[in-house]
């Protein structure tokens, strides 16, 4: 390991115990306030701002922490998969998130208890036969609580068919628990942008290099490391930005797979982002209307997916290691891939291998 990479890990774990005291402490002077609890009865109150109501199915579906999250619109190729609702809302607050519309613009955390936590996760683990991967990351920054989610990725080290899969925009500092005690069952993932865009839109996230050198510190340590590389928007010079942002990643560490993603705007988000006073420029570029909110045109997302493509390709990465999420089967028809309709792509079943 270089004296860069060892003084990454070295502030990562500082960070992680920095974390933990001022934990303690917190829990000294007294209890947490209810109000930042949520029980597993008040969560089918929260419903995700992308999902479509649905006719129910005979299978088991979820218990309120675990839930299948279908995308149901006919147009789009994506398929389900399993998330868990371990806690709701973001602090970083990006100008285009979509959780701006899952309550009502409210961003403020707020957890599930660690206990019912458990008990959920063990129901899903006896119920739901095939492996799967579990996503942690889609109504909240998936390390936002590091204890916690420390606690929650040990449930999943208790067993050896189901995987979590964490999704963030943090640095090194959230990530001294994952280098602390390998975690066998965890897929780690950080969303990461063109650095352009990050200081436009992603104002409170870690610098795209600090998500770069989070990211290869957990592969180096054998963690199963994967890449989002979503909303990639059309600004001036796109081309050279997200072309320098792969290869600031290709020179830190190899993804084990990557997903790709241009803007989508639903019309919650979009409303409560208004309403937040955030830099809206974000929406100027949509010019379609679909069944997942407003989109970039066919030709500036087909245009967009096929460079980012061959970008790849010429530095040799596997092309079904790469995914596009919330797409529709005519792209991928178009661009010539081939996708299996009605599974998720990105954390499906057919995504559960590195």
């Amino acid at each position: 390991m270089s004296d860069q990479r060892k003084k990454n890990r070295e502030a990562a774990l500082k960070a992680w115990v920095t974390i933990r005291k001022n934990r303690r402490e917190k829990a000294a002077k007294g209890v947490e306030k209810l109000d930042k609890w949520k029980t597993v009865k008040a969560l089918p109150k929260i419903q995700h701002p992308e999902e479509i109501l649905q006719e129910i199915s005979q299978e088991w579906e979820g218990n309120g922490v675990v839930k299948l999250f279908k995308k149901t619109p006919n147009d789009i190729a994506c398929g389900p998969f399993w998330e868990i609702r371990w806690a709701f809302g973001c602090p970083l607050n990006c100008s285009y998130c979509y959780l701006r519309g899952t309550m009502r613009g409210n961003m403020k955390q707020s957890y599930v208890k660690y206990e019912e936590i458990e008990r959920c996760l063990n129901e899903a683990f006896m119920k739901i036969e095939l492996p799967q991967i579990f996503n942690s990351g889609e109504l909240c920054d998936s390390l936002m609580n590091p204890i916690l989610m420390d606690k929650i990725t040990n449930i999943f080290n208790n067993q050896n068919k189901h995987k979590i899969f964490l999704l963030s925009k943090f640095g090194l500092e959230k990530i001294g628990f994952l280098l602390d005690n390998h975690k066998n069952q965890t897929i780690c993932a950080w969303s990461i942008n063109a650095d352009a865009v990050a200081k436009k839109w992603e104002t409170n996230a870690a610098k795209p290099l600090e998500r770069i050198k989070a990211a290869s510190l957990v592969w180096e340590e054998g963690y199963d490391t994967r890449v989002r590389i979503d909303p990639i928007f059309p600004i001036n010079g796109w081309k050279e930005h997200y072309s320098k942002l792969i290869d600031d990643i290709f020179s830190s560490f190899l993804p084990n797979r990557i997903i790709l993603g241009t803007p989508r705007g639903l019309w919650k988000t979009i409303n409560y982002a208004q309403k937040a006073n955030v830099d809206m420029s974000w929406a100027e570029y949509f010019e379609d209307d679909s069944s997942w909110g407003k989109k970039l045109s066919f030709k500036n997302r087909k245009e967009i997916y096929s460079f980012i493509y061959n970008k790849l390709d010429s530095l040799n990465y596997p092309i079904h290691k790469i995914s596009i999420c919330k797409e529709t089967t005519e792209m991928w028809e178009s661009l010539g891939l081939e996708s299996k309709k009605r599974i998720c792509n990105c954390y499906g079943t057919n995504a559960y291998k590195a």
